[in-house]
């Protein structure tokens, strides 16, 4: 019998995903309604948002700078209710990109456009608990 050796565990799981906006003021109002909060860390150079232990990031670019936006880390945020996220994201001023899917027992994902072009995802997954 083969003994299987693990590597060690060096990644302890989301901590901030980073959208990039071309003007922060705008950037911090929209995603203050997207997730229904206002940010705790408010400065020009960084707006940082507390979203269920995680954070998420607001910073500012330079319009026509570099933008990492789409095709850039896909980041799935959890949700209990996919529909009536996507439904609300939509309404503020996001651009469809994935409508809720299924992706496999009771898995549900789906990505919007922020303003920016940002890629914001969201996923239903029951089956995955945090602690």
């Amino acid at each position: 019998m083969t003994k299987i050796m693990f590597m060690p565990q060096y990644f302890k799981g989301l901590r901030t995903a980073i959208y990039r906006v071309t003007d922060i003021r705008e950037g911090k109002e929209w995603y203050a309604k997207a997730f229904g909060t206002q940010p705790y860390f408010d400065e020009p150079f960084y707006v940082g948002f507390e979203i269920g232990g995680y954070e998420l990031g607001v910073q500012p670019v330079e319009s026509g700078g570099p933008h990492p936006g789409q095709g850039g880390v896909e980041t799935l945020w959890g949700v209990d209710d996919i529909d009536e996220t996507y439904k609300h994201l939509l309404s503020i001023g996001a651009t469809p990109h994935q409508e809720p899917t299924g992706v496999g027992g009771p898995l549900k994902v789906a990505v919007v456009k922020d303003p920016w072009g940002n890629l914001l995802g969201m996923i239903y997954n029951p089956l995955f608990k945090t602690a």
